[in-house]
């Protein structure tokens, strides 16, 4: 391993790699090792046990976090008529249809974090693939961002107010934000207790033994402090 800094030394030495912490001493963990000069952000890695090549075993969705994600969400709107409208009163940044297209399209335009489609255009955002597909923003109905004209108002709301959307990797990991190093560690802990429930919810039928495997939570230039991933499974389940 290459040389790490003195700071980040110093806060390695705060999580013992070998420990399973509980939820709560690893979140009194979290102001100790996030030490930058900004509002790191408070991330879960959790190792499922299911195999994402056999299709009935692919995890994901998307959840609304009870305290958001501690940051502001831009989130532009496919949508015409009286869908643009609500979009714009639920609080979306960018509405649009023909025309917002073609800014995309055209300029490469992706100054937002998440998209909203109503199914009426999905025919024409599809062309934007090339553009919105590898930065993860096309809009996808799995995730719940590809809606009804009657839905586009909720769901704008939710994706305003943090809500998550998270797909286990190749390696069976769920990578997601639950907030940032500032909120309080009530707030983290809601955070992190609702995706497990999700995650428990979706449980595929076909995956054998034990379904949490791993659970990471880390800042972004924090250690990585390992929970009990017994206890995780049972806080996820009593909140179900």
């Amino acid at each position: 391993m290459g040389k790490v800094g003195k700071r980040y030394a110093a806060i390695r030495q705060l999580v013992d790699p070998t420990t399973r912490y509980g939820l709560d001493d690893a979140l009194a963990l979290v102001p100790q090792v996030a030490k930058a000069k900004f509002d790191e952000s408070v991330d879960l890695a959790v190792r499922l046990g299911v195999n994402p090549r056999q299709a009935d075993q692919m995890v994901r969705g998307a959840v609304s976090l009870p305290h958001g994600v501690g940051k502001t969400v831009k989130v532009a709107v496919f949508a015409e008529g009286e869908a643009a409208v609500a979009a714009r009163e639920a609080g979306a940044d960018y509405v649009g249809s023909d025309d917002l297209i073609d800014k995309i399209d055209k300029e490469n335009w992706v100054d937002f974090d998440k998209a909203v489609s109503v199914r009426s255009l999905m025919a024409k955002v599809g062309r934007l693939g090339r553009v919105l597909g590898p930065r993860g923003l096309m809009p996808n109905p799995k995730s719940g961002t590809v809606v009804g004209p009657e839905e586009i108002a909720r769901v704008v709301r939710e994706v305003k107010g943090g809500r998550v959307d998270f797909r286990v990797e190749k390696a069976g990991i769920i990578h997601a934000s639950v907030g940032k190093s500032s909120m309080t560690a009530d707030q983290l802990r809601d955070n992190i207790i609702t995706l497990l429930a999700t995650l428990v919810r979706l449980k595929p039928s076909t995956a054998k033994g034990a379904y949490i495997r791993t659970v990471t939570v880390s800042t972004t230039q924090g250690p990585g402090i390992r929970l009990d991933p017994n206890e995780a499974a049972r806080l996820a389940s009593e909140s179900r």
